[in-house]
């Protein structure tokens, strides 16, 4: 391995740890939903903070829905802005599978992460992000050690992420209307 690779993988697992760390104390010292006020921004940075988190959770959808329940007419939109902002965010787990995934690769269920991004990368990804779970960091791990190219691995998360938004958000504002006329 070349002087550089060396370079390029340490200084990718220190971006990685480094982000996310400095979100670890950001959130803490901040209260995230206030993001929620700044309206398509405010989702965007909520969902990017809360995903460029390896494996530490921080709660972007919720500024994401009440966003959308603020915007009732827009939530559709307001969904598409959360899904880009956590897609983005992945890219920390990438980076760290990049740089080198050492401390997980003999885990049971990376190795089988590893498998899938090698026979099927862009479903499984796919997969992973549209449903609410945990692992899609594990899959952003392996897609980066295994050198996956990033703009199918961005590709197919935005597009799970986005599904995966767009039902929270309609099943949030659904929810929401028929509280209201059950109410009413």
């Amino acid at each position: 391995m070349s002087a550089w690779q060396i370079l390029s993988r340490a200084g990718s697992i220190l971006l990685a740890v480094g982000i996310t760390v400095g979100i670890a104390i950001f959130a803490s010292r901040f209260d995230i939903e206030q993001l929620r006020q700044y309206g398509y921004p405010g989702v965007f940075l909520a969902s990017l903070l809360a995903n460029a988190t390896i494996a530490l959770p921080v709660p972007g959808v919720a500024v994401t829905i009440g966003t959308a329940l603020a915007l009732p007419n827009e939530w559709w939109l307001v969904a598409l802005v959360g899904a880009v902002g956590e897609a983005l965010g992945e890219s920390t787990a990438y980076l760290a599978g990049y740089g080198g995934s050492g401390v997980i690769e003999n885990r049971h269920m990376y190795q089988r992460l590893h498998t899938w991004m090698e026979r099927h990368g862009m479903a499984t990804v796919f997969v992973l992000s549209a449903i609410p779970n945990p692992l899609i960091d594990l899959a952003g791990l392996a897609a980066g050690a295994s050198k996956y190219p990033y703009y199918k691995f961005i590709l197919a998360c935005w597009l799970g992420k986005s599904i995966k938004t767009l039902i929270i958000c309609w099943a949030a504002i659904s929810s929401a209307t028929w509280l209201l006329r059950f109410l009413a």
